[in-house]
């Protein structure tokens, strides 16, 4: 992703978008992590209200990485329709 903005020569403005995407998926990882450990911590033995806490933790991270998609599209995409 670096590599591409360079070469697409982003503004100011675009680096901090893709960023700030690349952070929040970062971050949403780190935190699904954390919950995944505590609630093994919590309920060493199988709960569906623990499997529950994990499968949302990770859809934050989907949604956070589907959020990371569309800002890069918003960047990147008018530069590929106008460079094809």
């Amino acid at each position: 992703m670096c590599v591409s903005g360079f070469v697409a020569k982003l503004s100011r403005l675009e680096w901090c978008c893709i960023v700030l995407a690349i952070i929040g998926v970062w971050t949403a990882e780190g935190l699904n992590t954390a919950i995944e450990y505590v609630t093994d911590l919590a309920s060493p033995e199988f709960s569906s209200l623990a499997g529950k806490a994990k499968d949302v933790a990770a859809g934050a991270v989907l949604v956070a990485a589907v959020g990371a998609v569309a800002v890069g599209l918003l960047v990147f995409g008018p530069r590929l329709l106008a460079w094809g």
